[in-house]
């Protein structure tokens, strides 16, 4: 009977100061520090995808991608969202094989420009110009249409160049040491360690980026992102310290068109299931207690910031910033601006 109250005692007051330090994290965690805010970001610059904006170190974050308006990962396109009112441009890096530092999603060439090659097997000069009509990830029923100058895939240290006072997600794609390196060495070159947030799904490359430079904001990897629920959902995450500063995961609503028939209904009720659990406004009052902003994506295939990533419909915006979301990204930059004034 002793050691039975001896457990119990034991177990009350985990979960008392469990819900203490998850109220009030501050006790046992100093508040991170963030650079900047946004709530209107776009996507890949605003090619018919999601975009959002980002009022530089302030309170509210937003990412920019803007493709179903531009040409994605364009000059032009983060030049126009820019203009629009988009607070942080999010964008992917590659490597050619002379070594430059490209601003694309894809590795592969077929999508963007028609050619049935890696960004790896050309020089920069040599790489072929992006095609006219470019369909928009996030909404596949939209496509693009260039009718202007031919578009081609930009340079990271040019995009620093145009846009210096500008917040920019970048996210490291492949898994390249060298990559990682020549990104990293473009970040001091234009003394962007503070106007930069850095990551990549895959844990290996966050581990890399975080060691180069603490300081840099990091995005949760995917397996930190599965750890964080775990966490949350035992009680534990208040007693864990988190090296990352910004967190972005699927956007609970988006889950719901995510149900297709050629799903079977196991994977559609497990999609239910996960909805259930991603949508906790604990857990992002938790986190925006300790300064990192949670952003909601969407991907079929205080300090602390919301993001919901991808979202083109109203009533998605009005849902994510509901959640407690401090950022949306979209494809639609001046819809999101619309909507947001």
């Amino acid at each position: 009977a002793i050691a039975g109250y001896a457990i119990l005692g034991t177990f009350g007051g985990y979960v008392l100061t469990s819900i203490l330090l998850l109220n009030c994290p501050t006790i046992l965690h100093k508040k991170k520090k963030r650079n900047f805010a946004c709530a209107h970001i776009s996507h890949r610059g605003g090619v018919k995808v999601p975009t959002i904006t980002c009022l530089a170190f302030s309170s509210i974050f937003c990412f920019v991608l803007g493709a179903a308006e531009r040409t994605e990962n364009t000059l032009t396109a983060f030049h126009h969202a820019v203009k629009t009112g988009t607070q942080l441009l999010e964008l992917d890096v590659h490597l050619t094989k002379d070594k430059k530092v490209v601003v694309a999603h894809d590795a592969d060439l077929t999508r963007v420009t028609g050619v049935d090659a890696k960004i790896s097997e050309y020089d920069y000069e040599d790489l072929p110009p992006l095609l006219d009509d470019l369909g928009v990830t996030f909404c596949p029923s939209e496509t693009y249409h260039n009718d202007g100058p031919e578009e081609r895939i930009p340079l990271l240290d040019k995009i620093f160049e145009e846009f210096p006072n500008i917040p920019i997600n970048i996210d490291v794609k492949a898994q390249d040491d060298e990559l990682i390196m020549k990104t990293f060495d473009l970040v001091k070159q234009y003394k962007r360690e503070k106007l930069t947030i850095w990551g990549n799904f895959k844990d290996e490359n966050c581990q890399k980026l975080y060691k180069l430079d603490p300081s840099i904001p990091l995005l949760f990897s995917m397996r930190r992102v599965f750890l964080l629920y775990v966490w949350f959902y035992t009680g534990l995450l208040p007693f864990i310290p988190l090296k990352e500063s910004y967190f972005e995961i699927a956007y609970p609503g988006m889950l719901k068109k995510m149900k297709l028939k050629s799903l079977s209904p196991t994977v559609n009720r497990l999609l239910v299931l996960v909805e259930f659990f991603l949508r906790s406004k604990i857990l992002i009052s938790h986190l925006k207690a300790r300064g990192i902003p949670v952003g909601f994506i969407f991907m079929f295939s205080s300090n602390l910031q919301t993001y919901f990533w991808v979202l083109n419909d109203e009533e998605d915006f009005k849902g994510a910033f509901e959640l407690g979301a401090e950022g949306v990204m979209t494809d639609h930059p001046t819809k999101l601006k619309i909507w947001l004034d």
